[in-house]
């Protein structure tokens, strides 16, 4: 499989030009050498009944929207799944160290594949995430081991989240070996910037950036929301 420098970042995932880009050429935001991007893709989606990954709003898939946003600001983008046939992206794909053990057991292994100070780690069912969020995000990481978002609705989002390398992957091997699963306990004992959403709610697109699919009602949801109606989903 190619490694991540064989991808141009003036392409989507399926190699075509992305809009205003010249091919061979990087879009006008500054990638960062010190950040790689991660997408979770490939659990069990069992109140979906299909894989999340493969959704589309509009003509684009979940995972292709979340690249486009992401890759520009990183310096590779790899997906991190469960099952490596759900996710037969053109792109890096890496199976789970620990299978079975869900997000926390992906975010590890994003983090053990890392080799970049910083890992920007995304659920592939969060597909309005924007370019201005990551960099609104990667901004507040300064002292910090992570950088997570706290929606409107106040939930604590650990999987739209900017990881420390080194101290969240030992962090999240000690929580596993101690039988934890849940992503937050790791932001809860690393130096975690939370970020307020009064601190992002000025990024167009603010309202939707956190409404998740976890079932087809949800996915109808936000269907109606990219095509312009009234009604927002609120998120998890």
């Amino acid at each position: 499989m190619e490694g991540p420098d064989a991808f141009d970042r003036s392409r989507n995932i399926d190699g075509e030009l992305l809009p205003g880009c010249v091919p061979g050429t990087v879009t006008k935001m500054t990638t960062s050498s010190d950040i790689q991007g991660f997408i979770l893709v490939g659990g069990a989606s069992s109140r979906m009944g299909t894989d999340k990954s493969r959704l589309k709003l509009g003509e684009k898939p979940f995972v292709e929207r979340i690249y486009e946003a992401l890759n520009p600001l990183v310096s590779s983008t790899t997906l991190i799944s469960s099952n490596r046939k759900t996710a037969n992206w053109r792109m890096p794909v890496i199976t789970d160290v620990f299978e079975g053990w869900g997000a926390l057991g992906g975010l590890h292994s994003a983090l053990t594949a890392c080799d970049s100070t910083w890992a920007f780690v995304v659920a592939c069912d969060l597909p309005l995430v924007t370019q201005d969020l990551f960099v609104r995000l990667a901004s507040f990481r300064e002292s910090n081991d992570a950088v997570a978002p706290v929606q409107r609705d106040g939930y604590l989002q650990p999987l739209c989240t900017l990881y420390r390398t080194e101290p969240c992957r030992r962090c999240a091997e000690q929580l596993i070996a101690s039988g934890e699963r849940r992503p937050k306990s790791l932001l809860s004992a690393v130096k975690t910037r939370w970020v307020a959403f009064n601190e992002i709610e000025d990024l167009d697109g603010s309202g939707a950036f956190f409404a998740n699919i976890n079932t087809p009602a949800d996915f109808d949801e936000i269907r109606r929301l990219v095509k312009g109606e009234t009604r927002k989903p609120s998120g998890n």
